[in-house]
C-alpha cells in the first residue's frame, strides 16, 4: 500500500521562478544552489547565514557541481564552464553542443568516480533533439541520444547503476555502469513504467538505502521509490509542477524540491515556482565533486 503524505514542510524561497532546477547543496561551505533555467539565473543560498545571492549568467544553465574549494562547474547551453567562487568568473571547460542553437543543458548529476552525466534537450522540447552526457576530466562521451526531455538522472549508491527517464515517454531506464569511471557496461532497460500516471517523472536523487526519489512535473507530488522500483509513498507538495529534489543540510536531514511556475496563472497557482523544503526520514547522500582533472 502506498504512503501518501501532506505537505508539512515549509517554503524555502517565495520566489515565483519560470523553470526552478537543478538544485543542490555543498556541505563544506553550508551552500545551496539552484537555477532558474528561462531566466539564466543562479541561486545561492547559505543554509547557515540565510544569505541569498541571485546572479545573472550569459545563457540558459541548469546545474551545478562543485569541483574544488575554489571552482564550481556550470551546465550551460553551450558546455561545462567552470566558475571561479570567489569573482564568479566563467571560463569554457569543455563545450558541448555548443553548435546547436536548438538544444540547452537540462538534467544533471555527479557519479561517485567523478565523472558528471549532463544532459541537452531542444528549448522548446523538440522530439528527440536531447542527449545525455558523460564528462570526466574534460573528455566528453555522448551516452543516450534522441530524448526528448532527459530527466531523473541519478545513481545507485554503490555506484554500478544508473538511472534516466525521457519525461515525455515516462520509462525510468537503468543501466549497469562501472562504478570506478561511470560509464555504462550494458545496454539500458526499462526499470519503472509510470507511463500510466498522472504526471510526468522529473529530476530524482538516490538516497543512501538506494531509494529514488522522483518529483513528478503536472502531479505536484515527490514519489519515493524503492530499490526493487516499487511505489512506496507520496510526498504532497503545494506546486503542480516540482521539476526536482536534493538533501539540503550538513546533517542531510532535509530534501529541497524546486518547481516551475511556467504555463500557470498566479491567482490558480500562488505556490507555483516556489522552492520548497520537507523532511522525509531518508538516509541521505550528497554528489561528490566533479573530477576536472588537470
Amino acid at each position: 500500500m502506498i504512503t501518501e503524505t501532506v505537505f508539512e514542510g515549509r517554503i524555502l524561497v517565495t520566489d515565483r521562478m519560470s523553470l526552478g532546477e537543478g538544485p543542490g547543496y555543498d556541505r563544506d561551505t553550508d551552500m545551496i544552489w539552484w537555477f532558474d533555467i528561462n531566466a539564466s539565473k543562479l541561486h545561492l543560498l547559505s543554509a547557515s547565514t540565510r544569505e541569498r545571492r541571485i546572479i545573472q549568467l550569459p545563457e540558459m544553465a541548469s546545474a551545478l557541481a562543485v569541483v574544488d574549494e575554489h571552482r564550481q562547474v556550470i551546465s550551460t547551453e553551450t558546455g561545462l564552464y567552470f566558475r571561479d567562487t570567489s569573482t564568479g568568473a566563467l571560463s569554457l571547460h569543455v563545450a558541448i553542443e555548443a553548435d546547436n542553437a536548438v538544444t540547452r543543458s537540462n538534467d544533471a548529476r555527479v557519479h561517485a568516480s567523478g565523472a558528471f552525466w549532463v544532459s541537452t534537450m531542444g528549448k522548446n522540447a523538440e522530439k528527440g533533439a536531447g542527449a545525455i552526457y558523460h564528462v570526466l576530466e574534460g573528455v566528453v562521451t555522448k551516452l543516450f541520444d534522441k530524448i526528448t526531455i532527459p530527466n531523473a538522472i541519478c545513481f545507485s549508491p554503490d555506484g554500478a547503476t544508473g538511472y534516466y527517464v525521457d519525461t515525455d515517454v515516462n520509462q525510468l531506464m537503468s543501466v549497469p555502469i562501472a562504478p570506478e569511471t561511470g560509464l555504462p557496461t550494458g545496454p539500458a532497460s526499462v526499470f519503472i513504467d509510470t507511463a500510466h500516471m498522472t504526471g510526468g517523472m522529473d529530476g530524482a536523487v538516490c538516497d543512501g538505502d538506494g531509494n529514488i526519489w522522483n518529483a513528478r512535473y503536472g502531479a505536484g507530488v515527490l514519489d519515493q521509490f524503492d530499490p526493487a522500483g516499487k511505489l512506496k509513498a507520496r510526498y504532497q507538495l503545494p506546486a503542480r509542477q516540482p521539476t526536482c529534489p536534493a538533501f539540503i543540510g550538513r546533517d542531510g536531514g532535509w530534501m529541497m524540491v524546486t518547481s516551475a511556475a511556467q504555463d500557470t496563472r498566479v491567482e490558480e497557482e500562488p505556490n507555483a515556482g516556489n522552492t520548497f523544503a520537507l523532511v522525509t526520514g531518508a538516509k541521505p547522500r550528497f554528489d561528490p565533486a566533479y573530477r576536472a582533472g588537470r
